[in-house]
């Protein structure tokens, strides 16, 4: 016999299982399953150069895969880490990028870009890209806030929304809240329709046709809306809107109202009104706070659906057209569920306000 002895090779039972469940890989790792044959067949007590003969590989791989599972086991056979390019850009100078980003801005405009930076700290705009993406940083994005200063804020949080998680028994709660100044808007020329590859195409210039308003009330159970459309907005339209409801809602249940702070709702008409249906409760949200009340998404998603790129030639076509969209709503409506806890909005609110109360701007 020629060459050097080799080791023996006994595969334990968890192995032979482990080595035949990558062999049998077909679409990926396939260096994992070619090694796991060799050790296989090697395991057989065949020959290096009948396993090279049988797998089609050279006797050299056979012997070295052979030796490092006798050597390693099961971990010989994997890939060793690889070390990769060594980093061109060090954590100081990332610390650079990240404290320049938030600490300052270029001379000539309001905010970094990814171009500006690059320039100012002399590196690729690529890696100033990866930076802000691995931290977070969109320096050309901003969002608008107000936290509301009604002395009152806690309690009316706490009263709302306990009235959204859990309902009072035989009453309906509806949010209520007008959606003012709907234009009924057509464009200057004919809007071209879309096309596979082009989208619809309208003319940037309009015609005003006179405005609406919507008055609302979302029925937080069911998700239906009763609605009602006024050419003006004032308290004797709230009015005949409260009568409305009134005539939508059971005689044997008592309502309760979610409402703004709008002068509107507390005129000494619709004070007195109150008063003479005592079965209608009140509740309102706090100033600045119209995030309480849930017709307000009901709101965003008739815009966004429905009147954002509605045409309309006139404004009795528009509340034509506002009516459409109602009985379509109820006929499949479905309720909003809030999730939010007081304690978890208030808690919230209190994390932010004191980001905000450290902040250098």
């Amino acid at each position: 016999m020629r060459g050097r002895p080799k080791a023996e090779l006994v595969l334990a039972q968890d192995e032979r299982e482990q080595l035949q469940a990558w062999a049998l890989r077909r679409k990926t790792a396939q260096a994992l399953a070619l090694r796991s044959r060799i050790v296989l067949s090697c395991a057989q007590g065949l020959t290096n150069q009948a396993v090279a003969a049988q797998l089609q590989i050279t006797q050299q791989t056979v012997s070295k895969w052979r030796q490092r599972f006798v050597v390693q086991r099961l971990d010989g056979l994997l890939d060793a880490p690889r070390t990769g390019a060594p980093r061109t850009i060090d954590d100081a100078k990332v610390d650079v990028v990240i404290a320049r980003t938030l600490e300052s801005v270029p001379r000539n405009a309001t905010h970094w870009s990814t171009r500006t930076m690059a320039g100012e700290m002399k590196m690729s705009q690529t890696a100033i890209s990866r930076i802000w993406r691995a931290f977070g940083l969109q320096p050309h994005r901003q969002e608008t806030f107000k936290l509301s200063t009604d002395p009152l804020f806690v309690e009316k949080v706490r009263d709302i929304v306990g009235l959204y998680l859990d309902p009072p028994v035989k009453a309906m709660v509806l949010c209520v809240d007008e959606k003012s100044q709907i234009q009924a808007l057509d464009r200057t020329q004919p809007i071209l329709p879309m096309a596979p590859g082009t989208p619809e195409r309208r003319t940037h210039d309009y015609m005003r046709h006179g405005t609406t308003t919507l008055f609302a009330a979302l029925d937080i159970a069911t998700g239906k809306v009763i609605g009602q459309t006024h050419r003006r907005h004032r308290a004797s339209e709230f009015l005949s809107f409260l009568r409305t409801i009134e005539a939508n809602v059971p005689a044997e249940l008592d309502v309760h109202l979610v409402m703004d702070n709008y002068a509107t709702h507390k005129t000494p008409a619709i004070r007195a009104w109150f008063a003479r249906h005592p079965r209608f409760q009140i509740h309102f949200t706090p100033t600045s706070a119209s995030w309480l009340n849930q017709v307000e998404r009901w709101f965003s998603t008739l815009t966004q659906k429905y009147l954002r790129r509605g045409t309309h030639r006139s404004t009795r076509q528009l509340e034509q057209a506002i009516r459409q969209y109602l009985e379509s709503h109820n006929a499949d409506s479905k309720p909003f569920v809030w999730t939010k806890s007081a304690d978890d909005i208030l808690a919230s609110i209190q994390r932010f306000c004191l980001r905000i109360s450290n902040s250098r701007h």
